[in-house]
């Protein structure tokens, strides 16, 4: 493991599990929301978000969490030498997501972007996850898991799972 990529829905977990990663790796995290968005919660230029992302690419050991958009996804799956795939029930994203705007009140949610309105994002979670069926579906997870001899590919379906990855690859 010196690629890896984490993505899925939002509230799925992305952002402990790359947390958790980079700590017992030591490999650099880098979180996708903080290279998309400005610091107010707007997009950054398209050309300044492809620069950083071709940067972090070009490096030696790296985990990116998030998504982004879909060109820079497609190349980054490409380049991994890990995949990292979080497909939660979607009841257990909805209530992740509800779950880190009541924390947000109080602290700021993992991987967040400084200065984003939690209230605002998650707003935006909620209509990023009615729209995911489109692209996160079987054809995606078939595609995914054809098999790759230079690639190591984790679907994780549910909570235990989840914990069970962080348990076995982590600590």
């Amino acid at each position: 493991m010196k690629k890896i990529a984490v993505f899925g829905k939002p509230g799925s977990g992305k952002s402990t599990i790359s947390k958790a990663l980079t700590i017992a790796t030591d490999i650099p995290l880098h979180q996708l929301d903080s290279i998309v968005y400005n610091v107010d919660g707007t997009l950054v230029d398209r050309q300044v978000y492809d620069d950083a992302h071709n940067n972090i690419l070009s490096s030696e050991r790296w985990i990116i969490d998030g998504f982004g958009p879909i060109g820079s996804f497609y190349k980054r799956l490409e380049e991994a030498d890990t995949l990292i795939y979080i497909d939660l029930p979607y009841p257990v994203s909805y209530w992740f997501v509800t779950k880190r705007c009541l924390k947000g009140v109080f602290i700021k949610p993992e991987g967040w972007p400084d200065g984003s309105s939690v209230l605002k994002g998650t707003l935006e979670s909620y209509k990023t996850l009615k729209m995911c069926p489109k692209f996160w579906n079987d054809q995606f997870i078939s595609k995914l898991k054809e098999p790759s001899e230079d690639k190591d590919i984790y679907v994780i379906k549910t909570v235990n799972e989840l914990n069970t990855f962080v348990r076995d690859h982590v600590q």
